[in-house]
């Protein structure tokens, strides 16, 4: 699978890993569409329960958790209730403590990106919140998602 650049849209075939979510009636705003932050909402259960499953651990007894440090989504299409859809996850980038996910939301079974965003976890000591390197367990994990640039 070939990394995506900047400048091209991303498509449902830059994606390897699918989380799937089902929209809630209480995540429709007064517009009649999905309101923002419970796009937030459907990525941190993806990242999570994604890395929940592909390490085998619950990750709220790891020493070392993951904080979100910073969030961005661009909204190309809105999703209206009742919906189930899928958070594609990739990687932008693994540094020493933190990891950057590039991620896009579907509709289930479409090809159709209707949100792209990045999403960035830094590690720190569960005690003390200080950086720390991101997990073994993690890291070897992320290390499987195919590379996607930041999406512009």
């Amino acid at each position: 699978m070939a990394a995506a650049r900047r400048d091209e849209p991303l498509h449902r075939d830059d994606f390897a890993v699918f989380y799937p979510v089902t929209v809630r009636w209480a995540d429709v705003d007064i517009y009649g569409h999905v309101n923002n932050v419970a796009y937030y909402s459907y990525v941190d259960s993806a990242v999570n329960g994604w890395l929940m499953g592909a390490i085998g651990e619950d990750l709220r007894q790891l020493p070392s958790i993951g904080i979100v440090a910073e969030t961005g989504c661009r909204y190309l299409a809105e999703i209206d209730f009742p919906a189930d859809i899928e958070v594609g996850l990739a990687l932008e980038r693994l540094g020493n403590s933190s990891v950057v996910y590039t991620f896009a939301i579907l509709l289930a079974g479409d090809d159709a990106v209707r949100a792209i965003g990045r999403f960035v976890h830094v590690y720190v000591d569960r005690d003390h919140r200080r950086p720390t390197s991101v997990p073994d367990a993690v890291r070897t994990a992320v290390a499987t998602l195919p590379r996607i640039d930041s999406p512009s």
